[in-house]
């Protein structure tokens, strides 16, 4: 694994304080400079760290960072992590959703 200087490779995209535990990932767009990947299920955790309950935490994440506008290089949240496998010729995803 090589070490990255986030601020180098992601110059401009919106940081979430806090939540630098919750990065999984530096997103290209066309037209836009590069943006950071959260994981949902990741913000959730760090949110009920700080002794908040499932539904206080999901809350604040809707109300607090999907619901605030951080410009064209604001943050992005992965919600459904998906594994793509062909088989007999057809995709078919999967998920480890619970």
């Amino acid at each position: 694994m090589e070490e990255i200087d986030i601020d180098e490779q992601a110059e401009g995209a919106i940081l979430l304080d806090g939540f630098e535990g919750a990065i999984i990932g530096i997103v290209e767009e066309f037209g836009n400079g590069p943006r950071i990947l959260y994981s949902k299920k990741k913000i959730i955790e760090i949110l009920q760290s700080e002794d908040m309950t499932e539904e206080d935490a999901l809350e604040y994440y809707y109300y607090n960072i999907i619901g605030g506008y951080l410009g064209e290089q604001g943050a992005l949240f992965l919600d459904i992590p998906l594994e793509a496998e062909k088989e007999y010729g057809e995709w078919k995803y999967y998920t480890e959703r619970e």
